[in-house]
């Protein structure tokens, strides 16, 4: 009973890794209709970022922030001068993309080298733990890792359910024709939510980076996940996203104590079920 427990608990520290990578990726995944294969690069270089700006202040909080800030003005530049112009054009904004992606690979991995890496928090923090019925002692940093996901979930929530802002959002994912015919700029929007989703892929990797080493090869990893969560969980929704990465990290873990040599096949038949009885993932809309 404590190993599931245990076991639980992991599943969904990881799980709210997974959900701050692809809830910005269900935002663009449902407004665009197009796969944004340079999500994964936003993780990685997030998290690269914010090493960098953590290590040389000292201060995590600085280095989230400022991986947010860099990443969120990359992500800007991407959509406006190189998909912009070709936003209706779902294989080429894919196929430009993939290009960032690669492009990315390279340069991150001259820069910062093929060294693993950790995104540095206090020594104190590092090391303490909290005990649980149950389970018994388990480390804080984690915790702290998951309560995060959960305000960051409820924020998009809000914003989106609340807002005006989420109102053009959702009527986008709806009908982004329609939207536009309204008058509202969706092109715009487009934009906003193309800096939102990057901003939230590096912020995942800074919070990644502090749980597990950042790595090349980290960034197609972290982007077929976010890929399976999206899927699962239903594009364009981010209750959606969050039972998505739930499901996701809790088959991964389990798989990985029970059926670690099927690890990978449970994790992915999950998606092949979800596809094969609701398409649309089990909170999004039928088109």
């Amino acid at each position: 009973m404590d190993q599931i427990l245990l076991i639980t608990l992991n599943g969904l520290t990881l799980a709210a890794v997974y959900f701050l990578v692809a809830s910005g990726l269900t935002l663009i995944f449902g407004l665009m209709r197009v796969i944004t294969m340079a999500h994964g690069t936003s993780y990685l270089l997030g998290g690269y970022v914010g090493y960098t700006i953590a290590k040389a202040t000292g201060n995590w909080f600085l280095g989230a922030l400022g991986a947010a800030v860099a990443i969120g003005v990359l992500g800007l530049f991407i959509h406006q001068v190189l998909i912009r112009r070709f936003q209706d054009d779902d294989m080429r904004v894919a196929l430009i993309t993939l290009g960032v992606s690669l492009i990315g690979t390279d340069l991150m991995l001259a820069t910062f080298g093929g060294t693993a890496t950790q995104v540095p928090v206090p020594d104190e923090l590092q090391v303490a733990s909290v005990a649980i019925p149950g389970v018994g002692s388990y480390p804080v940093l984690r915790l702290l890792v998951l309560a995060l996901a959960i305000v960051i979930g409820v924020a998009l929530a809000l914003v989106i359910t609340r807002t005006r802002f989420g109102s053009i959002v959702r009527a986008g994912v709806d009908d982004s024709r329609m939207t536009a015919a309204t008058g509202v700029n969706v092109r715009l929007v487009f934009a906003a939510i193309f800096v939102l989703g990057s901003a939230l892929a590096a912020l995942a990797g800074v919070v990644g980076g502090t749980l597990f080493p950042l790595l090349p090869g980290q960034d197609g990893v972290f982007l077929l996940y976010s890929l399976v969560v999206v899927i699962v969980g239903g594009m364009g929704s981010i209750p959606g996203a969050a039972l998505g990465a739930a499901l996701v990290g809790l088959v991964s873990q389990f798989a990985l104590v029970y059926a670690p040599t099927y690890s990978l096949v449970l994790t992915f038949a999950l998606m092949v079920v979800v596809l094969a009885v609701r398409p649309q993932g089990l909170m999004g809309r039928a088109a």
